[in-house]
Parts: C-alpha cells; sequence; structure tokens
C-alpha cells in the first residue's frame, strides 16, 4: 500500500513557515542525478520514491507561477514538474500548471488521499501545506515525516505541530550543508 509522506522545513526552533508565512530560512539549489553529494543524492532518491504530490490551496498558488517554469532547478525541478498533482481545495474548480498537465482538485482531500493509497504506483508526497497536513493527520491519514531542519532559528512563526504527536524515528542524517533530515512514522 502506498504511503502518505510530508515533507516540511522547519528551522531549529521547530518553525515551519515565519509570521509572513514565508520561508526564506530554506536556501534552495538546483541538482541532478549525476551528483555525488550526500544530500543532493537523498532528496532525488526521495523525489524518485513518489509519484503524486500533494498540495493545499495556499502552497499551489504560492508555486504554481514559479515551478513550471523553474529551468534553473535542474532535473530536479523536471522530476518535480512532472509528477501527478492533487490540489486540496474548497474554491478551486481546476489548477493549472503550466503547459503541464493540470493538478487534480478534491473538495475532501483525506477520502481521496484514502483513496489514492488503495491505487498501486509509488507513494504519495505532501508538499508543505501546513493546514493541510494537520486535517489528514487528525484524519490518520499522514504515514510519515519528513522534517528538513535548517541550521537557524525564528523564535516566532507557525509550528510545525499545534497538537500532540507521538512519533516513531526512522532516520537521522546530518549533511555538510548543514540541513538535517529527521525521518519519522506516525504512530497511531
Amino acid at each position: 500500500m502506498r504511503k502518505l509522506i510530508v515533507q516540511q522545513w522547519v528551522t531549529a526552533d521547530n518553525i515551519a513557515a515565519e509570521e509572513d508565512g514565508g520561508l526564506s530560512f530554506v536556501a534552495v539549489e538546483p541538482f541532478s542525478d549525476q551528483s555525488t553529494d550526500p544530500y543532493q543524492t537523498s532528496m532525488m532518491t526521495f523525489i524518485d520514491s513518489v509519484d503524486t504530490m500533494v498540495l493545499g490551496a495556499t502552497t499551489y498558488a504560492q508555486t504554481k507561477d514559479y515551478w513550471p517554469n523553474a529551468t534553473d532547478q535542474g532535473e530536479w525541478g523536471e522530476k518535480l514538474n512532472n509528477l501527478a498533482k492533487v490540489v486540496a481545495s474548497s474554491k478551486l474548480d481546476d489548477a493549472p500548471w503550466g503547459d503541464i498537465p493540470a493538478a487534480t482538485v478534491t473538495r475532501d482531500a483525506a477520502t481521496t488521499i484514502k483513496e489514492l493509497k488503495q491505487q498501486s504506483g509509488k507513494d504519495l508526497w505532501l508538499w508543505g501545506s501546513l493546514t493541510l497536513m494537520q486535517s489528514l493527520l487528525e484524519a490518520g491519514e499522514v504515514d510519515e515525516l519528513r522534517l528538513l531542519v535548517c541550521p537557524t532559528s525564528r523564535g516566532q512563526g507557525t509550528r510545525i505541530f499545534q497538537d500532540t504527536q507521538d512519533l516513531t524515528p526512522i532516520e537521522a542524517t546530518l549533511f555538510d550543508n548543514g540541513i538535517t533530515l529527521l525521518r519519522y512514522a506516525i504512530k497511531r
């Protein structure tokens, strides 16, 4: 059965979005399958393990104009753009993604995720979308959490968790660029 994997960039003090909703603490670097850098290899291995990206309406609105035209993002950008996309929104009727096939819009994300998990394919990737993440955690649909911890703090902003979660550690890896990957399974 497919899993829903949430990936979130966070600061060392557990902030997933700054007070203005921004992510200035995230450093973006283009890379490809040819890289031997352990961080880049880890990220490429992850994107190769998924075939569907799930986005909330706000994250979709913030990214839909950039990523389809992000030629500077190299092979990572190509792979991201070629993933099937599902956008959870109560207001959108369609979700174009440049010249790439449009995202599927769902009004009931938990049911859609449950159905997708029953289908054959690679895992599902929830990208950002903190509000959607919280609702899918409450619905019991999140299977794994990947935290990309940046070596900085913000003090204020939106924290990754708003409630209690029991987690089972899967991996902890420190990369030379200062980012630490923390992977957890969600205990049920």
